[in-house]
C-alpha cells in the first residue's frame, strides 16, 4: 500500500489539490487526533504559532476560510475590519463540513468542494515551516507561507 492510499479519504483529496498546484510536501498521519493547535504542535515537536489553524467564518453570511496562528486568537473585530466585511461570525459545525467536505479540527487550507475566499494571517510569515492541518484530526502537513499562499490564492491580512 502507497503513503497516499493509507491516508483517509479527505486526505487524499487534500494531496491531490497539492499535487496539482505543484506542491511538494508529505501528509503525515498522527496517532492521536490534532483537532487544536497545542495537540497539534505537542504532537509534532513545533511552537504553537507555527501551527497554520484553518477557521471558517461567516463573512456577511458568505463562509471563508482564515488561516491563523495558533499563537493567538482571532479577534473578529479586527477581522471584520481587515477584510472589509460588516460582520464576521463563527461558522456552525454544518456550514464548515458544507463549506470544506472536512469536520472541524481537520480542516486543510485546501481539498474542498469549491474555493474558499481566504484570509492568512501575517503572524505566520514568521516561521520558516507552518504545519496546517490535512483533511482529517489525525493528519497534517509542512508548508512554507508561500505554498500557503501559493495553494489558497488567499489576501494577507491582520486578525489580532
Amino acid at each position: 500500500m502507497s503513503e497516499t492510499t493509507s491516508l483517509p479519504e479527505r486526505s487524499r483529496l487534500v494531496q491531490e489539490h497539492l499535487v496539482e498546484a505543484g506542491v511538494d510536501t508529505t501528509i503525515r498521519v498522527l496517532p492521536d487526533s490534532a483537532r487544536t493547535a497545542a495537540e497539534a504542535a505537542a504532537a509534532i515537536g513545533c511552537d504553537v504559532a507555527a501551527i497554520a489553524n484553518s477557521l471558517v467564518f461567516l463573512a456577511d453570511e458568505e463562509p471563508v476560510l482564515v488561516m491563523t496562528s495558533g499563537g493567538h486568537r482571532v479577534d473578529l473585530t479586527v477581522l471584520t475590519a481587515s477584510i472589509g466585511v460588516t460582520e464576521v461570525v463563527m461558522a456552525p459545525a454544518a456550514v464548515v463540513r458544507s463549506a470544506t467536505g472536512q469536520a472541524i479540527g481537520g480542516v486543510a487550507p485546501v481539498g474542498h468542494p469549491s474555493r474558499l475566499r481566504t484570509f492568512i494571517d501575517g503572524a505566520l510569515q514568521d516561521h520558516d515551516e507552518l504545519w496546517a492541518a490535512a483533511g482529517h484530526p489525525h493528519t497534517v502537513m509542512p508548508l512554507t507561507f508561500a505554498q500557503l499562499l501559493q495553494i489558497t490564492d488567499g489576501t494577507v491580512v491582520a486578525v489580532a
